[in-house]
């Protein structure tokens, strides 16, 4: 026979309190005058019980549905070949599953946005949000900045008050385009993560002309092709520009993904990575060591960028201040064969 499952009504029992000081404490409620002695004393017996909460007693005693919602801003036919998206889950997953919540996870399309986030919001399914990759012409994000609903961005919008988590796109982008010139490349191609409304996308292209700017080197937009988070724009991107009136000699791709479509137009063109083409690509995904040749690239912390910025949410959920309010986590430069370190540079 089963053993009889702990209650919250054992554990008032044993501690001589009411059900409901129970309840209170184990539920972390704010503003309640409860003794640090009482609650110690209730902690110290739900433990030796071995007391689990119900989880949806404990969403009702707390008034919420223990769950946190992650918004991609995304079309759906992106999510398949999205690898960063998965670092991203992993490193969330760890965090809700830490704070006994659920994931729900939703795909917002930009002429859905609006209507997305006051939906989810209005029927109180979740507690909080995640937004991974915001929008600059996203007003619905802004206007749920201004409402103090408890929302995280990992990435950064301009003039709103969310927490975030980021990493400086832009400065990581300098270091990657600053690396192909010492390598004595001076046409560099620039293919882009996506559309620039795209926060992120924006700043890794003005780094591209921060870095061109700095030696000297004048901007070309024939040089530059936007891509759209997956293999195929980078496939067509590059291919566009191989067959094009200008010849770059090297390549920052802003998106590890988008650059493996890229690698695969350079080779359907008959050309050579990184004899007759160098690449440096961004994010530094786990294939990027086992392309041909293996991707230099900018090492983005994908998985720390999650947790902090689920462990932020859970701070803001609980009551509690952040320390900060918009963190950036450091960038690194991962060099590997595809950008012809180990080799003389193709200068032009």
């Amino acid at each position: 026979m089963a053993a009889k499952r702990v209650t919250s009504q054992d554990v008032a029992n044993a501690a001589g309190v009411s059900r409901t000081t129970v309840s209170l404490v184990l539920n972390n409620v704010l503003g309640v005058q409860i003794s640090e002695d009482t609650r110690k004393r209730i902690l110290d017996v739900s433990q030796k019980l071995g007391y689990v909460p119900n989880a949806a007693a404990r969403a009702l005693a707390s008034q919420r549905s223990q769950i946190c919602g992650l918004l991609l801003t995304r079309r759906p036919h992106h999510i398949a070949s999205d690898l960063f998206l998965s670092q991203i889950l992993d490193g969330l997953i760890e965090i809700v599953r830490q704070n006994d919540m659920r994931l729900l996870i939703d795909i917002v399309e930009p002429e859905h946005q609006e209507r997305t986030y006051m939906d989810l919001v209005r029927a109180k399914r979740i507690d909080g949000l995640i937004f991974s990759g915001p929008r600059s012409d996203d007003k619905a994000l802004r206007d749920l900045a201004s409402d103090g609903f408890p929302s995280v961005l990992i990435g950064q919008l301009p003039n709103t008050n969310f927490y975030s988590v980021d990493v400086d796109n832009r400065r990581a982008a300098y270091t990657a385009v600053s690396y192909l010139i010492q390598l004595g490349h001076k046409k560099i191609a620039c293919i882009t993560n996506a559309q620039p409304t795209y926060t992120a996308s924006l700043d890794r292209l003005m780094g591209y002309r921060d870095a061109l700017e700095s030696m000297g080197i004048t901007y070309d937009e024939r040089l530059v092709r936007y891509g759209d988070f997956d293999l195929e724009s980078g496939f067509n991107q590059m291919s566009d520009l191989l067959n094009g009136d200008i010849s770059p000699g090297a390549a920052f791709i802003a998106s590890d993904i988008v650059a493996l479509g890229g690698m695969a137009a350079i080779r359907n063109k008959g050309l050579r990575i990184p004899e007759d083409i160098a690449l440096v690509g961004f994010d530094d995904l786990p294939v990027a060591s086992y392309t041909s040749p293996p991707l230099t690239t900018i090492h983005l912390p994908a998985l720390e960028l999650a947790r902090l910025a689920g462990e932020t949410l859970v701070q803001l959920l609980q009551g509690k201040k952040p320390k900060q309010k918009h963190v950036i986590l450091d960038t690194n430069l991962v060099v590997r064969q595809s950008c012809g370190a180990h080799a003389s540079p193709d200068i032009i």
